[in-house]
């Protein structure tokens, strides 16, 4: 087959697959190939220079038959309509297939963050907010950071739409700070997910989950905290990258030391002189037990996923592998957890956030996190019940999974016409 790059595309295609196996009625189909809404807006910002540069930002709601649109803002160079589509979409089937009461929604502004000053960015959030404020809401309407954001970003947000609402408004957005009725576990929720997942994954395969190795593709908040808690777990992290390259130690990175490292070193992990650097797309193919892909999309592909030598691979990113490398792996019978269950630990605990923010009232760390534990564990056995039961791999079975309860609700609501 011809390999898919085109992010919206792949969704596509994985969602054919699933449909087709699952016999979903072909009016639903076309329903879910496309997203329900897409807003492009024009952000005129004045830079620290007293200059004007025009910025360009996108919202995008693929469905919400299960509940109000929920997905995070990501602030990039590549960011471009197909990309939020495929990533709204993405988040459909997640919140789907972890089981919270969510639809897929999924933001985003072409610019590079690593440049901007502090009070361009806040400038940049607060005018893209109120570009979007009509579509935005606690009922509606969900943010919450992805690349390039964070818990600052949201703070902005959630200020922005509370002055234009005229009160304080907590549920507008999540991943917030405590101070602004953010959770406890949210920042590391992803990671998290993400060894919970592995370890379920790793006793599928009746193996061990501590001493294992693992290699980890990206050291952003999602890379750094999983391999943070892998290590923890006592799993041996030997190979690391980001942005600016990649390192690696056979008998194990000093995890801790490397974090401090980061901190200091303008956040690269480029230079840890306790480890060797290494090309990042070699450090790919390393033999190891668990790869976890925690960067962007498309990083295995049918170039490079014949190479790959993990037993398992734990997608941390959306989109790390493109369909034809699907194929590829299942020949190589390598064990792949989908980005749309392996990293859902994040929106569990955003779902999390959310309902304590409706409530007013607020959870200890310990019981966020068993919380999500019941969520993952629940979310891994269902997906390896529905594989099971239409015998296919476990990504087309998160999709069956997914169309089932996305399917369920849409009959149940009816159609307005």
């Amino acid at each position: 087959m011809t390999d898919i790059t085109n992010p919206f595309e792949a969704m596509q295609n994985r969602l054919k697959q699933a449909a087709d196996i699952y016999k979903l009625e072909d009016n639903l189909f076309k329903v879910f190939m496309a997203p329900a809404r897409s807003m492009i807006v024009s952000l005129p910002v004045q830079m620290d220079s007293g200059k004007w540069e025009v910025f360009t930002g996108y919202r995008v709601h693929h469905n919400t038959a299960r509940g109000p649109a929920k997905g995070g803002i990501r602030y990039d160079l590549h960011v471009n309509l197909d990309e939020v589509k495929a990533l709204a979409a993405w988040m459909t089937w997640k919140c789907a297939v972890v089981d919270v009461p969510f639809g897929g929604g999924k933001g985003g502004i072409l610019c590079d963050p690593r440049t901007m000053s502090a009070g361009e960015l806040e400038r940049l959030t607060r005018r893209y907010i109120s570009e979007i404020m009509d579509i935005l809401g606690p009922d509606r309407d969900v943010p919450a950071p992805d690349v390039g954001t964070n818990p600052q970003t949201m703070a902005w947000i959630m200020d922005t739409y509370s002055m234009h609402v005229r009160h304080a408004e907590k549920g507008i957005v999540t991943g917030k700070p405590l101070s602004l009725g953010g959770s406890k576990g949210r920042l590391e929720a992803t990671g998290r997910g993400i060894l919970i997942v592995a370890r379920e994954a790793m006793r599928k395969m009746n193996r061990v989950l501590e001493g294992s190795t693992a290699v980890i593709q990206g050291f952003g908040n999602v890379g750094s905290q999983a391999a943070r808690l892998m290590c923890e777990a006592g799993i041996k992290i030997i190979a690391v990258s980001d942005v600016n390259g990649a390192i690696e130690n056979k008998k194990g990175i000093n995890i801790p030391a490397l974090l401090k490292y980061v901190e200091s070193n303008k956040g690269s992990i480029v230079g840890f002189k306790e480890c060797d650097p290494i090309d990042p797309q070699e450090m790919l193919t390393l033999e190891t037990d668990i790869l976890v892909p925690a960067a962007i999309e498309n990083q295995i592909t049918e170039v490079n996923a014949s190479k790959i030598r993990a037993k398992v691979i734990v997608e941390g990113a959306n989109g790390p592998t493109t369909p034809a490398a699907d194929a590829i792996l299942q020949d190589k019978n390598i064990l792949v957890v989908p980005d749309i269950l392996a990293n859902s630990g994040g929106v569990t605990v955003s779902y999390f956030e959310w309902v304590q923010n409706r409530q007013g009232f607020y959870w200890r760390e310990r019981e966020v996190n068993e919380r999500l534990t019941e969520y993952m564990v629940h979310a891994f056995e269902s997906v390896t019940a529905t594989q099971e039961k239409y015998k296919t791999n476990p990504r087309i079975a998160a999709y069956i999974l997914a169309l089932d309860r996305v399917t369920e609700a849409m009959h149940d609501r009816g159609f307005y016409a």
